[in-house]
């Protein structure tokens, strides 16, 4: 069952990449920001983060927000209206992470369609209800989910997101992507971010997560869409004044955290390989265990200097990311792989 953590040895959280710290060049950068009032629209380091996401997914505007639950939730009642609903699959963190936030605050329903994660268009597609029938709740949006966080990291296929934009814009239903680590997929599969951007009416971007800023994501869309958007960050309180300290955050880790990712993402598979888990299944930075008593190994774990997620009874999560070095990496997995005797 491995040995308990020797004092010294440093802590390895992989309980998810949003614990990450901001490295001493992101500080300095956050101190020397220049502020403005970002409710006037005032403050230089907003805008020129939010101009160069937009940019970067391909889209007109974008729209700085606390948090990724923020971001989804806005983008998808640009697109869907108080009565109408939203189309997802059932594991998509809109419905499963954010607290019924599209019912509770903007009346707006969810259906949910079991996939395993893994984007197949016709899938969802056969589950729209179009406004032609009175008795029926119209699907006025799709939500799709990229990298899939309870999917394992996987990434979406391109050919199936590019078969549901087609679909939908000839039946007028929206796409809305969850893009939190959207990062990760382009890194993975070389798709550039304006191609993944551009199959979607809203996609909102964490910058939190692998990216290693400590708080924000961004809402890209039509110029128009996220005018509306800022009423609705307003209404929610996500006015945030002088918050050029978080925008300068998020453009230091556009410019130094995005290639990167590739070494999360090759400890992940070494991770995998090493706890006996298909490394073919790692596309990203996440590593799920199957079949193994995941409160008592993650409690036993934590014994010995190493934290994991509890995704269910029956499932642990790892998730690698820039505050863990490959030899915190090896240490986990020796930990993890003497836990449940692999």
């Amino acid at each position: 069952m491995g040995s308990p953590a020797h004092p010294a040895d440093p802590l390895v959280d992989l309980r998810s990449d949003t614990v990450t710290r901001p490295t001493p060049g992101m500080r300095r950068a956050m101190a020397e920001a220049e502020v403005g009032d970002d409710v006037y629209g005032e403050d230089p380091a907003v805008r020129a983060l939010e101009e160069r996401v937009a940019d970067l997914l391909g889209h007109e505007a974008a729209l700085f927000v606390p948090s990724g639950t923020m971001g989804n939730q806005i983008g998808m009642r640009l697109v869907c209206e108080p009565g109408q609903e939203v189309l997802c699959d059932a594991d998509a963190h809109v419905v499963t992470y954010e607290m019924g936030a599209a019912a509770a605050v903007f009346g707006i329903s969810t259906r949910t369609v079991v996939t395993g994660g893994r984007l197949d268009a016709d899938q969802l597609v056969a589950q729209a209800r179009g406004r032609d029938d009175w008795h029926l709740t119209a699907t006025a949006a799709i939500a799709v989910e990229n990298t899939h966080n309870r999917g394992g990291g996987l990434v979406q296929p391109l050919g199936q997101l590019e078969r549901l934009f087609a679909w939908s814009r000839e039946h007028g239903v929206a796409v809305h992507l969850d893009g939190a680590r959207l990062v990760n997929a382009s890194v993975a599969s070389g798709v550039p971010l304006a191609t993944y951007g551009r199959l979607a009416d809203t996609v909102s971007v964490c910058l939190s997560k692998g990216l290693g800023a400590p708080v924000g994501s961004v809402l890209v869309a039509s110029a128009e869409r996220i005018a509306a958007g800022r009423l609705w960050r307003k209404r929610l309180g996500g006015g945030m004044r002088q918050a050029g300290v978080l925008a300068a955050a998020g453009l230091y880790a556009l410019d130094h955290h995005v290639e990167r990712l590739a070494d999360d993402h090759e400890h992940a598979r070494l991770l995998a390989e090493r706890i006996g888990v298909d490394p073919a299944r790692v596309e990203t930075n996440i590593v799920v265990v199957e079949d193994v008593a995941a409160p008592m190994i993650a409690e036993a774990a934590k014994a010995r200097g190493v934290l994991v997620s509890q995704v269910d009874a029956r499932r642990l999560r790892l998730v690698t990311h820039l505050d863990v070095d490959r030899a915190g990496v090896e240490r986990a997995a020796d930990v993890v792989a003497g836990l449940i005797g692999r």
